[in-house]
């Protein structure tokens, strides 16, 4: 039934196109010309307004029998070219075909570092038998069981020789790495203080309006969802890293970090208040100066005005 139906749809087409079962009607001059009258040669020849049926399937034909580029037979440059823009998977379907070519070191050692920036073995002498190939498959072991278990994330990295026992190493591994489970790692610096102050002192705030450096803080750490210490010593550590990243602009401004400290609940509150649904009544850009400085006396009203126009522009700082 699908190969009839097939056929009538198909002589539907030849028909509009200027055929029919005896033959085939030129667009010239309307006229029918008997089929038995037209060579094979001449059936191999595109017709005024017709197709070239037969050079399709040629075609075709002759590009089915190419099949896939064979890599090897390239310059080496160009192949290793080709295979970086593979992940981690289809590198391993690609090796089934190109093995020597797929299996190459600077091809997961790319892989590797593209997905974890830092690590403490990048910065070691290989033992004997490594293999970036085996060390991606650790990293991403690594990191599945850290999204299961922060703890034991973290110790079967340093089991493996991959991360040093120390904060600062933890900080930078953590800083490079955007395949962790960002509930799971506010669970953890909440538990490692001293991870989290080695995480805070990684981020370079320098010339970066207030609001767009809270963003970057809070893309890296993840705020609580509810208000409590956590969230206060996070701040508090953002506005002592914010001061010491632009001390120019703390003294222009006549800045401090206890300053600083209530901007930035100021403006996780402004945030909630102008992107919540269920807050009718926003709060207006008067509004918001007025209370700024009721906190902060020394803040300028064009400061804190700018700081209004950010938030009603961008967004939350903190989602």
């Amino acid at each position: 039934m699908g190969q009839g139906l097939w056929r009538i749809a198909r002589n539907e087409q030849l028909q509009q196109q200027g055929y029919s079962g005896q033959g085939y009607l030129t667009r010239e001059h309307g006229r029918r010309i008997p089929a038995n009258n037209v060579s094979n040669t001449s059936h191999r020849k595109q017709a005024q307004g017709g197709i070239d049926i037969y050079h399709l399937l040629k075609t075709r034909k002759s590009k089915e029998q190419e099949g896939f580029i064979n890599l090897e037979m390239l310059p080496p440059e160009l192949s290793f070219t080709i295979l970086s823009y593979l992940n981690a998977t289809d590198l391993c379907l690609a090796s089934c075909v190109w093995q020597d070519l797929a299996n190459d070191e600077l091809l997961w050692q790319g892989l590797c570092k593209s997905t974890w920036g830092h690590c403490s073995i990048y910065n070691k002498n290989p033992p004997l038998g490594f293999s970036f190939r085996k060390l991606y498959m650790q990293l991403d072991e690594g990191s599945l069981t850290f999204n299961a278990n922060p703890d034991e994330g973290v110790n079967y990295f340093m089991s493996k020789g991959i991360l040093d026992d120390s904060p600062k190493e933890i900080a930078k591994f953590i800083f490079c790495t955007r395949t962790l489970n960002w509930k799971k790692l506010r669970i953890y610096l909440d538990e490692r203080r001293d991870v989290l102050d080695d995480l805070v002192t990684l981020h370079n705030f320098r010339n970066q309006f207030l609001p767009n450096a809270l963003r970057e803080f809070f893309r890296h750490i993840h705020a609580p969802e509810e208000r409590g210490e956590y969230l206060e010593t996070l701040i508090t550590k953002f506005s002592h890293r914010f001061c010491a990243c632009n001390p120019d602009l703390m003294r222009e401004l006549g800045l401090s970090p206890d300053a600083v400290y209530v901007l930035c609940y100021s403006l996780i509150l402004l945030s909630i208040d102008l992107t919540s649904p269920h807050v009718k009544n926003k709060m207006s850009k008067r509004e918001f100066i007025r209370n700024t400085r009721r906190a902060a006396q020394n803040i300028s009203e064009d400061f804190v005005g700018h700081l209004y126009d950010n938030i009603y522009l961008i967004g939350h700082v903190a989602a």
